[in-house]
């Protein structure tokens, strides 16, 4: 029905147009009276931390028609080293030299604003996530199952654009591992955050995520050899996957899991390591991970750059997708709902309600913003409400 094809098209009109306003954004004529953004990367975190870090100061840099100036540039945890693993993100202005200096908020006719990390920015706007676009949001929310996830993936596609070397050693370690598709990638957190911010979850958990993946995939067409790549921050993890699923193809290198490991996680050799794992689950035909692990949410994230809509390839086994520091993620009530046990809260069509996470066994938790009730409910009984906000348009940008 042509339906295929269009997205197709859509999917890749909608990413030029917003790719090329970020290049006009971030090269001004003038970079020496251009109003910026300075970014500080002093977040002290890991790689995929620094990088949501990275994207919303990016956020409100579009936002603000202010060019985004990194101090320093991209990753400082990594020695460094992070801007010479990816182009630079102008070619233009990348000094944070100005007539006048303030903290944000700043006055509009301020040439250089600094911002804060994102738990600390005050006042909030309302274009931080989830929120997208209003001139974007009626041909984005017909293409894409999750629109937020897709106006991510386009910053991340900007800024991490790899150097001739670094594309390079991305696709050596796709031809020493073997990766082709069919494939699942499956990442396996477990050194710093289990425990702390995560539960433990057993490798038969993820695996049962790709035996259902497969299962669905036999129905349509023949699968050859099932496959899944394993990136995990414990080498035995992948050790682990092979012998218990023999009847599996397992890809995956324990000396980037040893690195992964948080003791080594700021040398060169890791930061080669972590990026490779993330591209090549962002590759993957389908992700089972978890989403309170910030590596996972950046994979998902870069994955939305390479389908028109790859919002449903995923199994997250603890959170639902969120954005560190976003603003309140709120569903509307579509179905009624009255309690059936203690735990439950009641629900009317028109309700919003303020989602805290989701149970995975068909029940949501969150707080009805009309009762102030705090309890479960039906997830199907709920669609996500998209935050539509105006922002600059970039007319001059066809």
């Amino acid at each position: 029905d042509g339906y295929e094809s269009w997205r197709h098209r859509e999917a890749i009109e909608l990413s030029d147009l917003v790719q090329k306003r970020l290049t006009k954004l971030q090269n001004p004529d003038n970079c020496s009276t251009a109003r910026k953004l300075l970014c500080r990367l002093n977040k002290g975190c890991g790689y995929g931390c620094q990088l949501h870090h990275v994207v919303y100061c990016f956020i409100m840099a579009y936002a603000t028609e202010r060019t985004l100036i990194l101090n320093p540039r991209l990753g400082a945890t990594d020695n460094g080293r992070m801007g010479e693993v990816f182009q630079p993100i102008s070619d233009t202005c990348i000094d944070s030299n100005g007539a006048s200096h303030a903290s944000w908020p700043g006055q509009s006719n301020t040439q250089v604003l600094t911002l804060p990390i994102i738990d600390s920015l005050n006042p909030r706007p309302p274009y931080l996530p989830l929120a997208i676009p209003a001139d974007l949001a009626p041909r984005l929310m017909k293409l894409h199952g999750d629109p937020i996830v897709w106006w991510i993936g386009q910053f991340l596609k900007y800024l991490l654009k790899p150097t001739g070397e670094t594309q390079q050693m991305l696709e050596n370690g796709k031809e020493r591992l073997g990766f082709k598709k069919p494939i699942v990638g499956v990442h396996v957190r477990r050194t710093d955050k289990v425990g702390t911010e995560a539960a433990f979850h057993s490798i038969e958990e993820y695996m049962t995520a790709v035996d259902d993946y497969y299962d669905q995939l036999e129905l349509k067409t023949k699968v050859e050899k099932r496959r899944v790549f394993v990136a995990s921050d414990d080498p035995k993890v992948i050790d682990e996957t092979k012998s218990k699923y023999p009847h599996y193809e397992v890809i995956g290198d324990p000396n980037v899991a040893k690195m992964a490991a948080v003791s080594t996680r700021y040398t060169d050799s890791s930061l080669n390591g972590i990026i490779l794992d993330i591209h090549l689950l962002s590759l993957s035909d389908h992700l089972v991970c978890t989403f309170s692990s910030q590596v996972c949410r950046v994979a998902y994230e870069i994955m939305q750059t390479m389908y028109p809509d790859a919002s449903g390839r995923f199994r997250s086994l603890d959170d639902i997708y969120y954005y560190g520091g976003q603003n309140s993620h709120n569903r509307e009530v579509v179905l009624p709902h009255n309690p059936t046990g203690q735990d439950e809260i009641q629900i009317r069509p028109g309700d919003l309600v303020g989602v805290a996470g989701n149970h995975w066994n068909g029940f949501s938790k969150g707080k009805n913003l009309r009762t102030n009730q705090v309890g479960l409910f039906p997830s199907f009984k709920v669609n996500d409400k998209i935050e539509v906000v105006e922002l600059p348009t970039y007319p001059h940008v066809q």
